[in-house]
């Protein structure tokens, strides 16, 4: 057992006085003892946190050096069930999902505290601490009797009486008043945090599992998934796995606004290619052709596994195989009665797949790159053909993928930009009678 005690300096002398008694309890009860002092106020203005959060952090790193000085595993604080029930609230005014609402845990890793500024994120010692709350179900009152029978008198910081700080207000003025509909709300409030804790340890066995399944590739400034894979998910699991890649991208992040991880799941539900939606601390997120990505806002995604072509002019046989010469790709057509592919998504399950109506579409088909003077009436989007040209800005193309991105087009028109979009005149409607099916394939190990 070592004492350890941090000195905020908000109270002058009676904050000394604090660290006397802690000094003078320690030597009596024959333990070890380490003192602090933190000027919190300036550390506060320096990071422009506000004092509460500030302390928080500058306690938890210190109590994190100590027991690595000492060579201790856990670190015992004393948040009670009175605390619990102000963290929960706490958290549920700020709008909290599930894991800010099942309050503190009886155990935790420091490596979870998300403590910004401090030098402990590289320490792999410090991240696997394990703090531990022994009095999380204990209330403050029984505490305050059991020091009142053993004789024990604790010193009593007059910071708690202040209103000024949010959780005192919680305390004092709301949790009472809340009382006056429920005089057992105390007792609501950590039951149904004791529920929602229990839910939110499956909900993330289940979100590690899904994880697992469709990240791609992962980095300190990129998290790529398999697009495909993670609509495919319960929104929930989209959300806890989207909530999971910006923690890894910024451990130090706190609170993670419930906004960012709507307009982040909108866009990986809805968004067409190159879509993204802006996240804390510089992060986006952006749909890919066949990835989704949260990653630093000035990360490129790299070029893709795709068929990028230069100078391409071909015809294309309807049905069969057309290979593209000098590369290993190949555009494959098929024509299908509609009645026959069942529950097939037209909306294209792969983007080097499209599902286009043979009846417009004909026979007398080619694959070209771009041309000046092309325009495009990408499928849901505008009343009448525009220039291709401002599809690919608003698409966010890359500028040096536009000139080599296969166009399918007839003597009518384009009628696919190959990985985007096909054109409104030529999608699959309730009245196709057949489909024509392209896609292309590239060859596996010269296969």
């Amino acid at each position: 057992m070592h004492v350890a005690h941090l000195n905020h300096r908000l109270r002058g002398g009676e904050a000394e006085a604090d660290a006397k008694y802690v000094v003078q309890l320690s030597e009596e009860w024959g333990l070890p003892v380490h003192i602090e002092a933190q000027d919190v106020a300036a550390l506060a203005a320096e990071r422009k946190l506000a004092i509460e959060e500030a302390a928080r952090q500058a306690r938890y790193a210190f109590l994190a050096r100590t027991a690595l000085y000492v060579d201790a595993r856990k670190i015992a604080v004393g948040h009670n069930a009175d605390d619990q029930v102000e963290t929960v609230v706490m958290h549920w005014l700020r709008g909290s999902g599930m894991a800010g609402l099942r309050g503190m845990q009886f155990k935790s890793r420091m490596g979870t505290l998300r403590l910004k500024g401090e030098n402990l994120k590289d320490s792999a010692a410090a991240r696997k601490l394990q703090l531990v709350r022994p009095l999380l179900q204990v209330r403050r009152a029984d505490i305050e009797a059991y020091c009142a029978v053993n004789s024990l008198e604790p010193r009593f910081d007059r910071s708690n009486l202040d209103t000024t700080y949010y959780r005192n207000r919680l305390r004092y003025e709301l949790l009472p008043y809340l009382e006056t509909y429920n005089p057992r709300i105390r007792e609501v409030i950590l039951r149904s945090a004791s529920v929602l804790a229990a839910d939110y340890d499956y909900l993330r066995q289940q979100r590690d599992k899904a994880w697992d399944q469709t990240v791609r590739d992962e980095s300190d400034r990129a998290i790529a998934f398999d697009l495909a894979g993670l609509r495919g998910l319960a929104v929930s699991l989209q959300r806890s796995i989207i909530r999971e890649a910006i923690h890894r991208l910024r451990r130090s992040l706190r609170n993670i606004d419930w906004i960012h991880v709507e307009n982040a799941l909108g866009v990986l539900q809805q968004g067409s290619t190159g879509a993204i939606a802006t996240l804390p601390r510089q992060l986006k997120a952006q749909v890919g052709y066949d990835r989704f990505w949260v990653c630093d806002r000035d990360y490129a995604e790299p070029t893709p596994h795709l068929p990028l072509i230069a100078d391409l002019d071909v015809e294309v046989q309807v049905p069969g195989r057309t290979p593209l010469s000098g590369t290993a790709w190949s555009v494959l057509t098929q024509v299908i009665d509609r009645h026959k592919l069942g529950a097939r998504d037209w909306r294209h399950d792969t983007p080097w797949r499209a599902y286009l109506d043979f009846d417009v579409t004909g026979t007398q088909l080619h694959l070209r790159n771009r041309q000046l003077g092309d325009r495009f009436w990408p499928q849901g989007l505008g009343d009448r053909p525009a220039k291709l040209g401002s599809f690919m800005t608003n698409a966010k193309i890359p500028r040096a993928w536009r000139d080599r991105i296969p166009l399918l087009v007839s003597p009518q028109g384009i009628l696919w930009l190959a990985g985007w979009r096909v054109d409104e005149q030529a999608k699959v409607t309730e009245s196709t009678r057949r489909v024509l099916v392209i896609e292309f394939q590239k060859a596996q190990n010269g296969h």
